[in-house]
Protein backbone atom coordinates (compact mmCIF):
# COMPACT_ATOMS: atom_id res chain seq x y z
CA UNK A 1 0.00 0.00 0.00
CA UNK A 2 0.39 2.96 0.78
CA UNK A 3 1.08 1.51 0.23
CA UNK A 4 4.42 1.84 0.24
CA UNK A 5 5.14 3.67 0.40
CA UNK A 6 7.90 2.33 -1.65
CA UNK A 7 11.54 1.29 -2.46
CA UNK A 8 13.71 3.90 -3.91
CA UNK A 9 15.27 2.19 -6.35
CA UNK A 10 16.35 -0.61 -8.41
CA UNK A 11 16.80 -4.45 -6.94
CA UNK A 12 20.92 -4.98 -6.86
CA UNK A 13 20.18 -7.81 -9.56
CA UNK A 14 23.44 -10.20 -8.85
CA UNK A 15 22.28 -10.89 -5.35
CA UNK A 16 20.29 -13.61 -5.76
CA UNK A 17 23.09 -14.82 -8.20
CA UNK A 18 26.00 -14.21 -5.83
CA UNK A 19 23.91 -16.27 -3.20
CA UNK A 20 23.57 -18.82 -5.74
CA UNK A 21 27.28 -18.83 -6.42
CA UNK A 22 28.87 -18.50 -2.98
CA UNK A 23 26.57 -20.98 -1.39
CA UNK A 24 26.14 -23.61 -3.77
CA UNK A 25 22.68 -24.30 -5.61
CA UNK A 26 20.07 -23.67 -3.46
CA UNK A 27 17.66 -25.99 -2.07
CA UNK A 28 14.13 -25.05 -4.31
CA UNK A 29 11.99 -26.57 -2.02
CA UNK A 30 12.86 -24.79 0.84
CA UNK A 31 13.57 -22.01 -1.15
CA UNK A 32 10.38 -21.50 -3.07
CA UNK A 33 8.41 -22.11 0.58
CA UNK A 34 10.29 -19.35 2.09
CA UNK A 35 9.59 -16.56 -0.38
CA UNK A 36 5.78 -17.40 -1.26
CA UNK A 37 5.48 -17.34 2.66
CA UNK A 38 7.23 -13.51 2.84
CA UNK A 39 5.30 -12.88 -0.53
CA UNK A 40 1.59 -13.80 1.21
CA UNK A 41 3.04 -11.69 4.32
CA UNK A 42 3.90 -8.53 2.05
CA UNK A 43 0.56 -8.61 0.56
CA UNK A 44 -1.36 -8.67 4.27
CA UNK A 45 0.56 -6.35 5.38
CA UNK A 46 0.02 -3.73 3.09
CA UNK A 47 -3.73 -4.62 1.90
CA UNK A 48 -3.93 -4.05 5.76
CA UNK A 49 -2.27 -0.53 6.03
CA UNK A 50 -5.57 1.26 4.89
CA UNK A 51 -7.51 -0.40 7.67
CA UNK A 52 -4.90 0.74 9.93
CA UNK A 53 -5.04 4.34 8.17
CA UNK A 54 -8.31 4.45 8.90
CA UNK A 55 -7.86 3.30 11.87
CA UNK A 56 -5.49 5.60 12.95
CA UNK A 57 -7.10 8.70 11.74
CA UNK A 58 -10.09 7.61 14.42
CA UNK A 59 -7.62 9.01 17.48
CA UNK A 60 -5.28 11.23 15.32
CA UNK A 61 -5.03 13.90 12.50
CA UNK A 62 -4.13 12.51 9.04
CA UNK A 63 -0.85 14.52 9.55
CA UNK A 64 -0.02 12.87 12.57
CA UNK A 65 -1.12 9.75 11.27
CA UNK A 66 1.46 10.15 8.52
CA UNK A 67 4.38 11.08 10.70
CA UNK A 68 3.85 8.71 12.89
CA UNK A 69 4.20 6.11 10.09
CA UNK A 70 7.09 7.76 8.77
CA UNK A 71 9.04 7.81 12.44
CA UNK A 72 8.28 4.28 13.38
CA UNK A 73 9.10 3.13 9.79
CA UNK A 74 12.37 5.16 9.68
CA UNK A 75 13.48 3.04 13.17
CA UNK A 76 13.01 -0.20 11.70
CA UNK A 77 15.26 0.63 8.59
CA UNK A 78 17.40 2.68 10.86
CA UNK A 79 18.00 -0.84 13.12
CA UNK A 80 18.33 -2.97 9.56
CA UNK A 81 21.26 -0.35 8.60
CA UNK A 82 22.94 -1.19 11.76
CA UNK A 83 22.55 -4.68 11.56
CA UNK A 84 24.15 -4.77 7.98
CA UNK A 85 26.58 -1.90 8.65
CA UNK A 86 25.64 -0.64 5.74
CA UNK A 87 26.40 3.29 5.01
CA UNK A 88 24.16 6.06 4.08
CA UNK A 89 24.47 6.99 0.88
CA UNK A 90 26.87 9.90 -0.20
CA UNK A 91 27.18 13.07 -1.99
CA UNK A 92 24.90 15.99 -2.03
CA UNK A 93 23.28 15.42 -5.58
CA UNK A 94 21.98 12.27 -4.69
CA UNK A 95 20.71 13.49 -1.34
CA UNK A 96 18.44 16.14 -3.13
CA UNK A 97 17.37 13.42 -5.40
CA UNK A 98 16.37 11.70 -2.50
CA UNK A 99 14.23 14.42 -1.07
CA UNK A 100 12.26 14.99 -4.20
CA UNK A 101 11.76 11.08 -3.58
CA UNK A 102 10.92 11.07 -0.20
CA UNK A 103 8.19 13.61 -0.96
CA UNK A 104 6.50 11.91 -3.87
CA UNK A 105 6.96 8.55 -2.69
CA UNK A 106 5.93 9.06 1.05
CA UNK A 107 5.50 12.16 2.71
CA UNK A 108 2.71 13.40 0.11
CA UNK A 109 0.67 9.92 -0.99
CA UNK A 110 0.52 8.68 2.91
CA UNK A 111 -0.81 12.23 3.81
CA UNK A 112 -3.30 11.85 1.09
CA UNK A 113 -4.39 8.64 1.66
CA UNK A 114 -4.42 9.28 5.58
CA UNK A 115 -6.94 12.78 4.52
CA UNK A 116 -8.99 10.65 1.80
CA UNK A 117 -9.72 7.95 4.45
CA UNK A 118 -11.60 10.38 6.74
CA UNK A 119 -14.46 10.76 4.13
CA UNK A 120 -13.97 7.34 1.80
CA UNK A 121 -13.86 3.34 2.95
CA UNK A 122 -10.61 1.98 3.40
CA UNK A 123 -12.27 -0.67 0.48
CA UNK A 124 -11.99 2.28 -2.14
CA UNK A 125 -8.69 3.86 -0.96
CA UNK A 126 -7.22 0.44 -1.81
CA UNK A 127 -8.97 -0.01 -4.99
CA UNK A 128 -7.60 3.81 -5.78
CA UNK A 129 -3.88 2.46 -4.75
CA UNK A 130 -4.27 -0.05 -7.46
CA UNK A 131 -4.31 2.52 -10.63
CA UNK A 132 -1.03 3.40 -10.02
CA UNK A 133 0.73 1.35 -12.92
CA UNK A 134 -2.57 2.40 -15.36
CA UNK A 135 -0.94 6.49 -14.15
CA UNK A 136 2.46 4.98 -14.88
CA UNK A 137 1.40 3.92 -18.33
CA UNK A 138 0.33 7.33 -19.11
CA UNK A 139 2.58 9.14 -17.77
CA UNK A 140 5.26 7.00 -19.58
CA UNK A 141 3.71 8.11 -23.36
CA UNK A 142 5.83 11.47 -22.10
CA UNK A 143 8.43 10.99 -19.72
CA UNK A 144 10.00 7.42 -21.08
CA UNK A 145 10.54 8.09 -24.34
CA UNK A 146 12.90 4.53 -24.33
CA UNK A 147 9.84 2.75 -22.64
CA UNK A 148 7.46 3.10 -25.67
CA UNK A 149 3.81 1.29 -24.91
CA UNK A 150 2.83 -0.81 -26.91
CA UNK A 151 -0.95 -2.10 -28.06
CA UNK A 152 -1.85 -4.86 -25.21
CA UNK A 153 -0.46 -1.67 -22.64
CA UNK A 154 -2.39 1.02 -24.16
CA UNK A 155 -5.49 -0.99 -23.93
CA UNK A 156 -4.75 -2.26 -20.69
CA UNK A 157 -4.98 1.52 -19.62
CA UNK A 158 -8.25 1.82 -21.57
CA UNK A 159 -9.51 -0.79 -19.42
CA UNK A 160 -8.27 0.40 -16.30
CA UNK A 161 -10.05 3.50 -17.11
CA UNK A 162 -13.29 1.81 -17.73
CA UNK A 163 -12.48 -0.64 -14.33
CA UNK A 164 -12.29 3.04 -12.69
CA UNK A 165 -15.46 4.44 -13.81
CA UNK A 166 -17.07 0.98 -13.08
CA UNK A 167 -15.69 1.53 -9.42
CA UNK A 168 -16.95 4.88 -8.73
CA UNK A 169 -20.59 4.38 -10.41
CA UNK A 170 -19.93 6.69 -12.66
CA UNK A 171 -23.22 5.81 -14.80
CA UNK A 172 -25.38 6.86 -11.30
CA UNK A 173 -23.39 10.60 -11.42
CA UNK A 174 -20.69 8.91 -8.90
CA UNK A 175 -23.86 9.37 -6.09
CA UNK A 176 -22.78 8.07 -2.91
CA UNK A 177 -18.58 8.92 -3.16
CA UNK A 178 -16.93 12.01 -1.77
CA UNK A 179 -15.44 13.32 -4.61
CA UNK A 180 -13.14 14.94 -2.23
CA UNK A 181 -11.93 12.21 -0.89
CA UNK A 182 -11.67 9.88 -3.82
CA UNK A 183 -9.46 12.57 -5.59
CA UNK A 184 -6.94 12.45 -3.15
CA UNK A 185 -6.69 9.11 -2.86
CA UNK A 186 -6.36 9.12 -6.78
CA UNK A 187 -3.86 11.69 -6.81
CA UNK A 188 -1.47 9.81 -3.98
CA UNK A 189 -1.57 6.15 -6.87
CA UNK A 190 -0.74 9.43 -9.33
CA UNK A 191 1.85 10.30 -6.72
CA UNK A 192 3.78 7.13 -6.85
CA UNK A 193 3.63 7.22 -10.32
CA UNK A 194 5.42 10.22 -10.97
CA UNK A 195 8.29 9.19 -7.71
CA UNK A 196 8.92 5.90 -9.34
CA UNK A 197 9.78 8.00 -12.84
CA UNK A 198 11.77 10.28 -10.94
CA UNK A 199 13.67 7.63 -9.27
CA UNK A 200 14.64 5.20 -12.28
CA UNK A 201 15.88 8.50 -13.77
CA UNK A 202 17.62 9.88 -11.20
CA UNK A 203 18.79 7.13 -8.60
CA UNK A 204 19.66 4.03 -10.90
CA UNK A 205 23.50 3.71 -10.56
CA UNK A 206 24.14 5.98 -7.82
CA UNK A 207 26.44 3.14 -5.83
CA UNK A 208 24.33 2.73 -2.97
CA UNK A 209 22.49 -0.17 -1.47
CA UNK A 210 18.94 -0.51 -1.74
CA UNK A 211 18.49 -0.67 2.22
CA UNK A 212 20.58 2.57 2.32
CA UNK A 213 18.66 4.41 -0.23
CA UNK A 214 15.57 3.22 1.64
CA UNK A 215 16.47 4.14 4.75
CA UNK A 216 17.76 7.81 3.72
CA UNK A 217 14.10 8.24 1.98
CA UNK A 218 11.98 7.58 4.32
CA UNK A 219 14.15 9.00 7.31
CA UNK A 220 13.66 12.34 5.13
CA UNK A 221 10.31 12.35 4.63
CA UNK A 222 10.09 11.95 8.09
CA UNK A 223 11.91 14.54 8.92
CA UNK A 224 9.43 16.90 5.83
CA UNK A 225 6.35 15.80 7.90
CA UNK A 226 7.96 16.96 11.48
CA UNK A 227 8.09 20.30 9.87
CA UNK A 228 4.95 20.64 8.34
CA UNK A 229 2.72 17.96 11.34
CA UNK A 230 3.13 20.94 13.81
CA UNK A 231 1.96 23.99 11.30
CA UNK A 232 -1.68 22.31 10.93
CA UNK A 233 -2.37 20.09 13.95
CA UNK A 234 -2.35 20.31 17.63
CA UNK A 235 -1.25 17.99 20.23
CA UNK A 236 -4.41 15.12 21.09
CA UNK A 237 -6.18 15.52 24.24
CA UNK A 238 -6.29 12.11 24.85
CA UNK A 239 -4.35 9.25 23.18
CA UNK A 240 -6.55 6.05 22.63
CA UNK A 241 -4.73 2.92 22.66
CA UNK A 242 -6.27 1.69 19.42
CA UNK A 243 -5.47 4.44 17.35
CA UNK A 244 -1.87 4.02 18.72
CA UNK A 245 -1.34 0.84 18.08
CA UNK A 246 -2.75 1.35 14.47
CA UNK A 247 0.06 4.18 13.92
CA UNK A 248 2.69 1.45 15.16
CA UNK A 249 1.80 -1.33 13.27
CA UNK A 250 1.28 0.83 10.40
CA UNK A 251 4.97 2.21 10.51
CA UNK A 252 7.18 -0.66 12.16
CA UNK A 253 4.78 -3.10 10.01
CA UNK A 254 3.72 -1.56 6.46
CA UNK A 255 6.54 0.74 5.94
CA UNK A 256 9.59 -0.57 7.38
CA UNK A 257 9.21 -4.81 7.66
CA UNK A 258 7.38 -4.19 4.64
CA UNK A 259 10.00 -2.67 2.69
CA UNK A 260 12.86 -5.29 3.99
CA UNK A 261 10.35 -8.02 2.96
CA UNK A 262 10.03 -6.52 -0.59
CA UNK A 263 13.84 -6.03 -1.31
CA UNK A 264 14.37 -9.87 -0.38
CA UNK A 265 11.75 -11.48 -2.78
CA UNK A 266 12.80 -8.91 -5.26
CA UNK A 267 16.58 -9.84 -4.92
CA UNK A 268 15.55 -13.67 -4.88
CA UNK A 269 12.79 -14.04 -7.65
CA UNK A 270 12.96 -10.79 -9.57
CA UNK A 271 10.95 -7.63 -10.07
CA UNK A 272 8.23 -9.45 -12.20
CA UNK A 273 7.24 -12.15 -9.78
CA UNK A 274 7.51 -9.82 -6.88
CA UNK A 275 5.18 -6.94 -8.46
CA UNK A 276 2.79 -9.48 -8.64
CA UNK A 277 1.96 -8.23 -4.80
CA UNK A 278 0.12 -5.46 -6.45
CA UNK A 279 -2.60 -6.96 -7.82
CA UNK A 280 -3.55 -8.95 -4.04
CA UNK A 281 -3.39 -5.59 -2.25
CA UNK A 282 -6.92 -4.38 -3.26
CA UNK A 283 -8.46 -7.43 -2.60
CA UNK A 284 -6.92 -8.19 0.85
CA UNK A 285 -8.21 -4.45 1.77
CA UNK A 286 -11.79 -4.86 1.00
CA UNK A 287 -12.07 -8.17 2.65
CA UNK A 288 -10.42 -6.20 5.57
CA UNK A 289 -12.78 -3.27 4.93
CA UNK A 290 -15.83 -5.56 4.83
CA UNK A 291 -15.15 -8.02 7.55
CA UNK A 292 -13.08 -5.98 10.15
CA UNK A 293 -14.80 -2.54 9.71
CA UNK A 294 -18.14 -3.77 8.76
CA UNK A 295 -17.92 -1.31 5.40
CA UNK A 296 -20.75 -1.76 2.40
CA UNK A 297 -19.42 -2.78 -1.02
CA UNK A 298 -22.14 -1.86 -3.76
CA UNK A 299 -21.77 -4.78 -7.06
CA UNK A 300 -20.24 -1.90 -8.93
CA UNK A 301 -16.98 -2.10 -6.39
CA UNK A 302 -15.26 -5.52 -6.89
CA UNK A 303 -16.06 -5.85 -10.49
CA UNK A 304 -14.64 -2.57 -11.29
CA UNK A 305 -11.51 -3.82 -8.91
CA UNK A 306 -11.15 -6.55 -11.09
CA UNK A 307 -11.37 -4.23 -14.62
CA UNK A 308 -8.88 -2.06 -12.81
CA UNK A 309 -6.26 -4.76 -11.93
CA UNK A 310 -6.84 -6.34 -15.64
CA UNK A 311 -6.02 -3.50 -17.18
CA UNK A 312 -2.88 -2.82 -14.62
CA UNK A 313 -1.56 -5.85 -15.32
CA UNK A 314 -1.72 -5.55 -19.13
CA UNK A 315 -0.16 -2.20 -18.57
CA UNK A 316 2.97 -4.02 -17.39
CA UNK A 317 3.41 -6.54 -20.17
CA UNK A 318 6.72 -6.05 -22.08
CA UNK A 319 7.37 -6.47 -25.58
CA UNK A 320 9.01 -9.92 -26.34
CA UNK A 321 11.69 -7.80 -28.89
CA UNK A 322 14.68 -6.82 -27.75
CA UNK A 323 15.56 -3.38 -27.84
CA UNK A 324 18.89 -2.37 -29.57
CA UNK A 325 20.69 -0.93 -26.17
CA UNK A 326 19.18 -1.93 -22.86
CA UNK A 327 19.79 0.23 -20.08
CA UNK A 328 20.30 -1.14 -16.74
CA UNK A 329 17.42 1.29 -14.87
CA UNK A 330 14.87 -0.31 -17.39
CA UNK A 331 14.31 -2.60 -15.14
CA UNK A 332 11.33 -1.42 -12.41
CA UNK A 333 11.23 -2.74 -8.64
CA UNK A 334 7.59 -3.83 -7.86
CA UNK A 335 6.03 -0.57 -7.36
CA UNK A 336 3.96 0.89 -4.05
CA UNK A 337 0.73 1.09 -3.89
CA UNK A 338 3.04 2.46 -1.96
CA UNK A 339 4.25 2.88 1.03
CA UNK A 340 3.23 1.66 -2.68
CA UNK A 341 5.70 3.17 -1.95
CA UNK A 342 4.95 2.97 -2.45
CA UNK A 343 2.15 1.09 -1.43
CA UNK A 344 0.69 2.30 1.68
Amino acid sequence: MSPAAPPPVTPAPSAATSATTSAGPPRPASRLLDWRVRFGALALIWGFSFLLIKVGTEGFAPFQVTFGRLLFGTAVLAVALVVKRDRLPRGARVWGHLTVAAFLLNALPFSLFAYAELTIPSTLAGICNATTPLWGMLLSLVALSEDRPTRVRAAGLGIGFVGVLTVLGAWQGFSGLDATGTALALLASFSYAVGWIYVRRTLAGTGASNLSLAGSQVGLATLQLAVVTPLFTSMPDSVELLPLLAVVALGALGTGYAMLLQYGIVAEVGPTTASMVTYFIPVIATAAGVTLLGERLGWNTPVGAVVVLAGAALTQTRSSRRRKAPLPEAREPAPAPRESASCS
